[in-house]
Parts: C-alpha cells; structure tokens; sequence
C-alpha cells in the first residue's frame, strides 16, 4: 500500500463518487489545468474502459519508445485503441502503437499503455498525464513507468538497464500546476522519495535473480525532441543526472499525487558523452531498446509477480 493517502479516495476499483458543485465545474471549464483532470473526465474515460474490462486492475505499466514487446508476454483479454476513449490523447510518434492492453502478467490483473504521450508533441502536460489518472481511477495502487534514454554516466554502456532513484525535471512545467482537487491529492504532494524504495529493493532482487545487471541512477527530463548538445550533456552531468529523456517524470508526478506507488525503469540507448560524441539515429536508438527489452521484460514480470 502506498504511504501517500488520497483524501476522500473510493476503494480500488470502485467508481469514483463525483464531488464536484456547480461552481467547482465552472471554476474547472474555465480552467484548462483543473480542468483536463476534473472527476467526470477521469470517470467518462474510466467507464469506457471498465464496459470493455470490468475487473479492477492492482497495478500499470507504461512503455517507452522501442519497448512495446513486453506486450508478448502479457495473458491480453481486451485492447483498447486510445482513439476509442473519451478524452484520451493520441500517440503521434512512430514508435507507440497506442492502445491499452488489459490482462494479466506475473499474476496480476494489469493495464499496460502501449504507447505515451511528450510534450515535445504538442501535448500539455496535463494531457500528457492525463491517463495516469485513468490508471488510478481504474483501481492501480502501483505503476511501473520505463523508458528509452541516453546515458551520460561514462562507466556505462548502451544496452544498459538503470533503475530510477531519483528524477529532475527541467521541462520547464509541471502537471499539477493549477486549481487542485483535494479529492484526487494533495495540493503540495511530497517528493522526497517518488521512486518506492521497497519497490526498487524488489526490482534489485528479481534482477539478481535473474541474471539482469541493473545501474541504479538519477533521470533527467527535457522537452526535446531534439538531441542535447556536447555542453548540454555536461550541464546535465553536472547538475547530478546519470541519463536523460524526454518523458517520465510528469507521469511520475501525477502517480505520486494520486497516491501510487511507483517504480521507474529505463533502458540506455545511446551513450552521451560529450568528449566523445558521436551522432544519434533514432533507427538505432530503438534498435538497442529493443535488443535490451528482455532484460526490462524479466525484471517488469517478476516484479509483478512478488507484489
């Protein structure tokens, strides 16, 4: 159970109770941040999927560019295209499919997003959150974020798989910017540990188990969706982050002020060195994640199944 108690939370899996006052819907229409994540946007998109899958679902995941794979091993009994869900964004890059996939995996009843969303495509970060509130709606307690990176600690290597400790954010925003709903979370949710630390002493036993080498270090998130420069990796080294992306952390954000536990994965595409740097193709970059995406599957399952 997460530390992090959501006032006036429905038990997991229930339905939310709608709690809004007309002048609270007003204040949330004229509103774009309050509004994107009102109850009855959350509770219209959370009823689209429950029609298709009524089970409550314990825990999510969220794959990053290159990793849709892990969607082989999941026991599928519904998929979702994002398009057929109200409110729900759509995914714009090549390399998500889009759609929600509802089974079971390590023995847990699960929804994996296929598919996220940047801001670097348009997207506010309120709708690039958007879905980690139907996530929480739908009854998950955990999630489990992953991710494609670059790394920029020297000692290691593309292919890597690194556990996130710890996260920056310098995407210049935050998703919880705006009016807040007290009934969803917090209006100042703490983030002294946004990463569970039982969570990632769990993942450090599966991949020991396992025979999975996994670096444990901090992720930084910008906006993209250009590549940095050799004296933006070295800032980025320097203000103390060991890989970079563009994704994450608001997801992140919204998981710990709706009340998840969270456990954070991503796997080094490219290394960033700038000394040394050479030019970044993106055919190569997904090309690594995938050849890596073993790795992320074997610790993801037995992560889920020792929950």
């Amino acid at each position: 159970m997460s530390t992090h108690q959501v006032p006036g939370a429905t038990v997991p899996g229930a339905r939310p109770q709608l709690q809004y006052t007309q002048e609270h819907n007003a204040v949330a229409l004229s509103h774009p941040a309050l509004g994107l994540h009102a109850r009855e946007r959350i509770e219209a998109c959370a009823l689209a999927v429950r029609t298709r899958f009524p089970r409550p679902i314990e825990a999510a995941v969220i794959l990053g560019t290159g990793l849709g794979a892990l969607a082989d091993e999941i026991d599928v009994e519904q998929v979702i295209e994002y398009g057929e869900l109200p409110n729900f964004p759509l995914s714009t890059v090549e390399s998500h499919r889009g759609r929600l996939l509802c089974g079971t995996l390590g023995g847990k009843t699960i929804i994996t997003m296929q598919g996220r969303f940047h801001a670097y495509e348009g997207y506010s970060l309120q709708q690039v959150t958007f879905p980690v509130r139907l996530l929480r709606a739908l009854g998950a307690q955990t999630l489990i974020v992953s991710n494609a990176c670059g790394g920029m600690h020297p000692l290691w290597a593309p292919g890597d798989l690194m556990l996130i400790a710890d996260h920056i954010n310098l995407l210049g925003d935050n998703p919880l910017i705006g009016p807040n709903d007290d009934t969803i979370g917090p209006r100042f949710p703490d983030m002294s540990e946004p990463y569970d630390p039982a969570l990632r002493a769990l993942a450090r036993d599966v991949a020991l188990a396992n025979g999975v080498a996994l670096r444990e270090g901090v992720y930084v998130a910008v906006q993209g969706p250009n590549l940095e420069t050799r004296a933006e990796y070295r800032f980025l080294r320097g203000i103390g982050a060991d890989v970079v992306g563009m994704s994450t952390v608001p997801e992140v954000i919204v998981a710990v002020h709706g009340g998840m536990r969270v456990l954070g994965l991503s796997i080094i595409t490219d290394q960033c060195l700038p000394d040394s740097l050479k030019p970044a193709f993106v055919p190569e970059i997904i090309a690594v994640a995938k050849r890596a995406e073993p790795k992320l599957t074997a610790v993801v399952k037995g992560v889920l199944a020792r929950l």
